[in-house]
């Protein structure tokens, strides 16, 4: 295996499978979501080991710093090896998790949304009409 040492920022993301494909890295990244040492960027930023990015996504927030690059997208367990995050980072992260699962406890919903059958249809109409 051939040591990076630099790589486009989308590319590294996708690698790092915090996004499933380089267009969805790309669009986060103009869209300001993923910024490099403290600034927005665009997807073809170069970055090296030593970089420190923060990404925010689906109301998560990770505060990372680069350890290794590869050019190739590979299995979770390898992909965790390229960055490291800080405890602060961490910390915040699983308390949000906690907290968006107490939401939805609290607010549980029984199913999900559903389109509604002939019978709930028609009364539907009926409440709509009387």
């Amino acid at each position: 295996m051939v040591e990076l040492e630099v790589i486009r920022l989308d590319k590294w993301l996708w690698v790092a499978r915090f996004f499933k494909t380089r267009k969805l890295a790309a669009e986060a990244i103009s869209g300001g979501k993923v910024h490099v040492n403290g600034q927005r960027t665009k997807p073809g930023k170069e970055v090296k080991i030593g970089a420190t990015l923060s990404i925010s996504k689906d109301n998560y927030r990770w505060d990372i710093t680069i350890t290794a690059i590869n050019g190739q997208r590979r299995s979770a367990k390898e992909a965790v090896l390229l960055y490291q995050e800080s405890a602060d980072s961490l910390a915040k992260r699983e308390q949000q998790i906690i907290k968006n699962r107490e939401q939805r406890e609290l607010f549980d919903f029984s199913g999900r949304d559903h389109k509604p059958n002939k019978k709930e249809r028609r009364l539907i109409h009926q409440f709509k009409q009387g």
